[in-house]
């Protein structure tokens, strides 16, 4: 099965900068493809998630806030 990640970021977020450097390393070693939106350009985004990112998507689906649990990570893209 092929999986998705998605972190929900923004600008001047340090939280955000180390998820997705989090993000960059576990998915690269797993060759899972992913990709970052920022919550500030979408008015939908940034009303639903806007007070807890970095928020991270499996798949569409919130997997996680605020941090990468990369134990958890790595079994949900198992």
């Amino acid at each position: 099965m092929s999986h998705h990640v998605t972190l929900l970021s923004r600008v001047d977020c340090h939280a955000c900068e180390q998820a997705r450097a989090d993000l960059e390393r576990i998915c690269g070693e797993l060759g899972v493809p992913w990709d970052v939106r920022d919550v500030d350009g979408d008015r939908e985004l940034r009303a639903e998630y806007g007070d807890r990112v970095p928020v991270i998507l499996v798949d569409g689906a919130e997997h996680g806030y605020w941090s990468v649990e990369e134990d958890r990570l790595r079994a949900a893209l198992a």
